[in-house]
């Protein structure tokens, strides 16, 4: 099997894993347009595998904004950092949910808000839909 297949069982185990959210904005995959994506957390083309502790639950906008990249910039100090990983880091230790924004709290959180495009206006007003209708947050 070519490294860059995933396998149907491990693509199950992955959604399950994420609770069928998105692991960086949390946009449950049952209220979206678009499918949600099984993402190379590092890239292939960064020597990533895929294996299960290399790969993340994305939506289809946070797996787009998130490319190949594996850092950014910390729009506090302007500092390159890694950027936030589903299997490494706790998202509640890098973000909080206020209103339907997202913030970051520590580097790898803003970086990460900021790459993803977190906080456009139609996400956040998504998000806040979800939260009225008690599906979000």
């Amino acid at each position: 099997m070519a490294r860059d297949v995933i396998s149907l069982a491990l693509r199950r185990m992955v959604i399950a894993r994420a609770r069928q959210r998105c692991e960086y904005c949390l946009l449950p995959d049952s209220h979206t347009t678009a499918p949600h994506h099984v993402d190379h957390v590092i890239p292939l083309k960064h020597g990533g595998l895929t294996i299960e502790t290399n790969l993340a639950y994305a939506c289809f906008e946070c797996n787009l904004y998130k490319g190949a990249d594996i850092a950014a910039f910390d729009p506090l100090d302007g500092q390159m950092t890694r950027l936030f990983n589903p299997r490494l880091d706790v998202w509640g230790d890098s973000f909080k949910l206020e209103g339907g924004r997202i913030v970051g709290l520590d580097a790898l959180g803003r970086a990460i808000v900021v790459l993803l495009r977190m906080n456009e206006e139609w996400r956040v007003l998504q998000r806040q839909l979800l939260m009225t209708a008690g599906i979000f947050g």
